[in-house]
């Protein structure tokens, strides 16, 4: 008798023959029994020997699954006695307190402020997604070539941590390229591989800044900023941007920031260009106030109508800019590689935050870009997508002109995967961004480093990672949005 309960929740529940073991079966029908009160606690479970023959199974097969069950808790034994389900319900109920919900995890205010901006990684694809880049077009048999030469044994150095910067022909590769195309002034030692731009801001804030401290950004700006400088600890304050670029505050004394953040070459998300003037203004003014300037590059190579003016860093003395740049715009944004390019007195610190903070290895991939740059396959690529954009760019605008007459304007500037737009009255853009999803769009907006003060009326199209056959329609759908809520 006491082994009947068992024998009856199991007969005719083993799939003999199947694609999962019998041991398996078993193992997972008395654990599900257990849970759902089917086998009450305590119960006597019938010995290996008798299950086996009620069961017409090995004896093996239930005495590997009673003893996965035991060491996982399900059972217990009693020398002489057999065995016998646990209890395996919880014994102590958990307070909820008020305003926490049931299943919420009680965050720090911290973790409630990085969380609180995820929308803007709610989806990846689509119309009018901003800041994504076509990756159908990126040369992935060129890539597994070159990748697949270091995934061997004879490479195997490269599977390990690497204690610098990143791998050394990879910076020697960049640091002639970057003086080519931005006329960055460095040598190979400067520059120093990250995972991502994120990991770049995050390593310059724990590196140049402490808790408290204050930062500098231009709003609006890329929403990534603002949410890793305050995850380092730091206090976010807005700087106005004009035509000409971020405008230079005054400070206030005792409390000049430690660093600014800014975005000359195609300022995000208005694609405003800073002037030569302003350049010049904002050197001799961090040079006076003992200020580090971040300036992220981080889709220059993109530029449609004429060069781009020289980089911050390339201008007069390097030792106060910190230079970023990232490969997910002009490859494709799941590569994670990214780098910057440091003063030389700091050259060596970064290189062992690097190590002690992310404990970075990638090796295998980081090689590969130093070959893909050396070997031309970049350069060409960049000149493939920038006609590509190019054109994707135009017929937008032109789709746009013709959907929205006078009741658009745009952002300045020929560059980039974006164009930052406002759209009829105060307002819509608002209730455009509420409900675009319904409309198979993603907008963005929101980009103010203060929510308070975000720009009712700018949204932000991406056409990187929209085809120039599926422009049109997506437009025609914006249109069909504002109509709805205007």
């Amino acid at each position: 008798m006491m082994g009947s309960l068992l024998h009856d929740l199991l007969v005719g529940t083993l799939e003999r023959g199947g694609e999962v073991t019998l041991q398996r079966q078993l193992y997972q029908a008395i654990q599900a029994a257990i849970l759902q009160g089917r086998l009450p606690v305590d119960h006597k479970l019938p010995s290996t020997r008798a299950l086996a023959q009620q069961l017409l199974v090995s004896r093996l097969t239930v005495s590997l699954a009673y003893e996965r069950l035991l060491d996982e808790g399900y059972l217990y034994a009693r020398a002489g006695s057999g065995t016998f389900v646990a209890d395996t319900l919880p014994q102590v109920s958990v307070e909820v307190l008020p305003g926490e919900g049931v299943g919420q995890a009680p965050l720090s205010a911290r973790g409630k402020a990085i969380t609180a901006r995820f929308g803007a990684l709610a989806r990846v694809a689509g119309a009018f997604v901003p800041g994504v880049a076509d990756a159908d077009l990126f040369p992935f048999h060129v890539w597994k070539r070159l990748h697949n030469r270091y995934l061997s044994k004879r490479h195997a150095d490269l599977g390990g941590y690497v204690d610098q910067g990143g791998y050394r022909p990879l910076r020697e590769a960049l640091s002639a390229y970057l003086y080519a195309a931005r006329a960055v002034r460095c040598s190979p030692a400067q520059v120093i591989i990250t995972m991502g731009t994120h990991q770049s801001l995050d390593l310059v804030a724990r590196l140049l800044a402490d808790v408290g401290d204050t930062v500098w950004l231009e709003s609006p700006c890329h929403w990534g900023a603002p949410v890793v400088f305050a995850a380092a600890g730091l206090h976010c304050a807005a700087l106005q941007i004009d035509t000409q670029g971020a405008c230079l505050p005054t400070p206030e004394p005792h409390a000049t920031p430690r660093l600014a953040f800014v975005t000359p070459s195609h300022q995000y998300p208005t694609g405003n260009i800073m002037t030569l003037q302003r350049r010049r203004d904002w050197l001799a003014f961090a040079e006076a106030q003992n200020l580090w300037m971040v300036e992220d590059d981080y889709d220059s190579e993109f530029r449609y109508d004429i060069e781009p003016l020289p980089s911050l860093q390339g201008l007069g003395r390097q030792d106060r800019v910190i230079y970023l740049g990232t490969f997910s715009k002009v490859t494709y944004p799941g590569l994670r590689l990214s780098y910057l390019v440091v003063p030389e007195a700091l050259a060596d610190a970064f290189g062992k935050g690097l190590t002690q903070l992310y404990r970075p290895g990638f090796l295998a991939v980081q090689a590969a870009m130093a070959d893909f740059i050396q070997e031309g396959h970049f350069a060409r690529h960049i000149r493939k997508m920038r006609a590509e954009y190019a054109e994707r760019r135009s017929y937008l605008q032109h789709c746009l002109d013709v959907c929205f007459g006078e009741l658009i304007s745009y952002s300045s500037g020929q560059a980039g995967l974006h164009l930052a737009v406002r759209i009829g009255a105060p307002g819509t853009a608002r209730k455009m961004l509420a409900q675009a999803e319904g409309f198979g769009l993603v907008l963005r907006g929101g980009y103010s480093v203060d929510p308070q003060a975000d720009d009712q009326n700018l949204m932000v199209l991406g056409y990187g990672g929209v085809k120039v056959t599926q422009i049109e329609a997506a437009v025609q759908q914006l249109r069909a949005l504002y109509d709805r809520v205007a």
